[in-house]
């Protein structure tokens, strides 16, 4: 029986992790839950998986579920109890999907206990590749990604990377790739939210709007696969069919097609390195509409292409870019700045912070909060 941790199991991440476990409740155990407020749906996971640690991110939160939950499980709440569960001795593999910055200290503790890490946490590795990975192959800990596109990768390159010239990440371009950019001065965030082909959280699903999440996972990328910052390309594929594609010097191209499920993606992580089935149906090419392929347009896409400015600066400046984005975004969703403002308070906080090489989790979280100061402040200025 092997133990699970799922961080972030009231997500649509945790939610698809305990969809596929519920196919093989003879081979995998749910030992350790974590959420960060809903306590009423961490109350229904306790009761049917009975872990022996449910964790609240929010200490109100985690008092609420202890004087409600009645089986035998711990209810923990705070960064230290996330670390705790997901380095625990009983623990063997972690599912860490925390969004955000949130979610890096426990991906790293789980890295520095030698986990199976399932890694659908890209800001570990925005704001801490360096560390993440050396983490990693020090404490011969696994990692393997559960972003649809790196999975797709990953598979790819299960032969070998002898004459890889390039990977190419697709992406949906989310609701508004053929919006014309005029027209996005005024889009609502449930307009922003509403995605065509993947059910997410709205922080992720304003991240697929504005391209910045493919933006951090062209940085997972460059740390999973050791490449070139030049060796990584972005297409976009609207139907989100082929999930990304693999390029050799022989003119050779490898793609990892299926349908837009993330059970697919964490099955085989689950299962690596043989594949489980993940209740997914295979996909039917022949009742598909065309597939269709596209350049970004990286003047309406600026998140994107502030990405690649910022991981070609390298250090600091993932982490500040991170960080202006999610101060970005929060502020979007809750009316006080517009769409476009987005990747404006983005490029100005880059422009206003002092870059370094950090060599440690301190220096990664200071520059972490200073960031989101000067991020804030220039939206300040805003209003």
């Amino acid at each position: 029986m092997i133990n699970i941790t799922i961080l972030g199991a009231t997500g649509s991440i945790g939610k698809s992790t305990l969809a596929v476990i519920d196919l093989y409740n003879k081979d995998f155990n749910v030992f350790a839950i974590s959420a960060n407020t809903d306590h009423k749906q961490m109350l229904d996971l306790c009761n049917k998986y009975h872990p022996k640690y449910a964790v609240m991110a929010d200490a109100d939160a985690a008092e609420k579920l202890a004087s409600t939950v009645s089986v035998d499980t711990q209810v923990l709440s705070g960064t230290k109890a996330l670390d705790d569960i997901a380095s625990h001795t009983d623990t063997d593999y972690v599912m860490a999907a925390i969004v955000g910055s949130a979610g890096m200290s426990s991906a790293l503790a789980a890295a520095k206990a030698g986990k199976r890490i399932m890694l659908a946490n890209k800001e570990s590795l925005v704001l801490a590749g360096d560390i993440f990975i050396e983490a990693v192959k020090t404490n011969n800990a696994e990692l393997i990604p559960v972003d649809s596109e790196h999975s797709a990768v990953f598979q790819c390159l299960q032969s070998g990377t002898s004459g890889l010239n390039k990977i190419q990440l697709t992406a949906s371009g989310g609701p508004f790739l053929h919006t014309p950019i005029e027209k996005l001065k005024n889009i609502t965030p449930d307009e922003a939210c509403a995605h065509p082909n993947w059910s997410m959280g709205r922080k992720i699903s304003v991240d697929s709007a504005t391209m910045m999440n493919k933006g951090l996972e062209v940085i997972e990328a460059y740390y999973l696969f050791n490449l070139d910052p030049g060796q990584i390309d972005v297409i976009v594929h609207p139907q989100s069919i082929v999930h990304s594609s693999v390029y050799y010097q022989d003119g050779s191209t490898l793609s990892q097609l299926g349908n837009p499920d993330m059970r697919t993606v964490i099955a085989y992580a689950l299962g690596y390195p043989q594949r489980i089935n993940s209740g997914v149906s295979a996909i039917n090419l022949a009742k598909n509409s065309p597939l269709e392929f596209y350049q970004p347009d990286l003047d309406k896409f600026a998140c994107l292409k502030l990405a690649f400015e910022a991981l070609n600066k390298g250090g600091s400046a993932m982490g500040t870019i991170n960080a202006a984005n999610e101060i970005a975004v929060d502020n979007f969703l809750n009316n006080k700045i517009k769409f476009l403002d987005i990747p404006e308070v983005i490029e100005k906080t880059l422009d206003a912070s002092i870059h370094s090489a950090p060599l440690s989790l301190k220096e990664i979280v200071d520059n972490d909060i200073n960031s989101r100061q000067i991020a804030q402040e220039i939206i300040n200025s805003y209003v």
